[in-house]
């Protein structure tokens, strides 16, 4: 029998992850991995994990193993409301809080309530490939924002939003996926400035912030126009993504509209790995073991600039981000990454090629994203040496 013919219209908009067939093949034995976005196993806290059990257990006993409501945990939600708003600056209480399967279950979720079959949702280009993918189900029509070294463009952001057509705008202002370019507050300000102008939604995504190695930290455009934002973390980065805990502030009537749709997909997130994510951030288990997390990510980093700089020719540019996971990497025009990235498997490096962060087809292909975060500094310098080399080789065949 052919199922295929069973299958929804809307599922003909949504395609297998690129990125996910490339981690298969990343996952090959004696490969070194450019590719995934994933933290490094060794910055998980395994040593306190015992500990938080412990007081999960024994602070909430059967709670943490029951079902709870769509909402989120309580005691998670008080603390996150409580950690958001000392660093955003904002009044944030318990019940502006939701909590989520991880971030990508909460844009899932935006896009379920949010986006009809043709409406206009405004992106980065190049933007998080997964967003693309949560909101495709719901067949959106994509409008491209160009981003440059200070991410997107306040004045392409208002020409589109004066055209009144865009449902709402999604971005990563903070060491953007794939980039790692972050807004500065100036550009930041009149962004916010301009959702409040054009009664406009944003959707900001911040799963890096806390990621930073140099420099200051930069206030989101929530903290800007509360009112208009909805604001998106995850402690999949600065905790343990396979908890899946993800969270937003939003709108009342977004976030009530959020809890209804929620409610006919899984009832709610694990309890106990929410009861885990509070004792996490109220124990001050965070604020310990969040330097650990930076002095592992830090050197990787740094260790890939100066590989850069070693290893490939002059004419390539690449972002230079104060954190977060990733480089974002642009090669001359009439490059194909693509190619690139054949030779270099079958030397055993791995990467994405750009292409795949783009909405439109055959835009990006000179550029690539370079992740910084498992390998160590060893295996970063011969795995950037070694695509140096690739393509070297590749720009010597495509001459000759």
């Amino acid at each position: 029998m052919d199922f295929d013919q069973l299958l929804a219209d809307r599922m003909r908009a949504v395609d297998a992850s690129a990125i996910r067939e490339i981690l298969k093949v990343a996952a090959r034995p004696k490969m070194i991995s450019l590719a995934g976005g994933m933290p490094a196993p060794d910055s998980f806290p395994l040593r306190i994990f015992p500990e938080l059990v412990d007081k999960v257990l024994t602070t909430y006993g059967h709670r943490a193993l029951q079902y709870d409501l769509t909402e989120g945990f309580g005691p998670l939600r008080e603390a996150l409301a409580a950690y958001i708003g000392e660093k955003e600056g904002l009044d944030v209480s318990t019940g502006d809080v939701l909590i989520g399967s991880g971030s990508q279950g909460i844009l899932d979720g935006l896009g379920k309530i949010l986006i009809s079959r043709g409406d206009s949702i405004a992106i980065e280009a190049p933007t998080y490939l997964g967003a693309i993918q949560a909101f495709a189900p719901y067949q959106p029509n994509y409008v491209s924002l160009q981003t440059g070294d200070d991410g997107v463009s306040p004045d392409a952001l208002e020409a589109v939003l004066k055209q009144g057509r865009v449902k709402c705008v999604y971005l990563v202002p903070t060491f953007q996926n794939p980039t790692g370019r972050t807004i500065p507050i100036s550009l930041r300000q009149k962004i916010a400035d301009l959702l409040i102008k054009y009664h406009a939604l944003l959707i900001e995504d911040d799963p890096y912030s806390a990621l930073r190695y140099r420099g200051e930290a930069v206030p989101s455009i929530f903290s800007m126009a509360p009112d208009n934002v909805v604001y998106v973390g995850t402690f999949s980065k600065i905790f343990a993504p396979g908890l899946r805990i993800g969270f937003c502030i939003s709108p009342p009537s977004i976030r009530k509209w959020l809890v209804t749709a929620r409610q006919g997909v899984d009832l709610h997130t694990s309890t106990f790995g929410q009861a885990l994510a509070a004792e996490y951030l109220t124990g001050g288990y965070l604020d310990r073991h969040l330097p650990h997390i930076l002095s592992i990510y830090a050197p990787r980093q740094a260790a890939m600039f100066r590989a850069l700089e070693d290893a490939f020719p002059p004419y390539f540019h690449w972002s230079r981000p104060e954190g977060g996971m990733f480089v974002w990497l642009r090669g001359p025009e009439g490059m194909d990454m693509t190619q690139v990235y054949a030779r270099a498997v079958a030397r055993n490096v791995a990467f994405v090629p750009g292409t795949f962060f783009f909405v439109r087809k055959g835009d990006g292909m000179e550029t690539a994203r370079l992740s910084f975060t498992c390998p160590d500094e060893k295996d970063i310098s011969r795995a950037v040496t070694t695509l140096g080399d690739v393509i070297r080789q590749y720009e010597k065949e495509m001459s000759g």
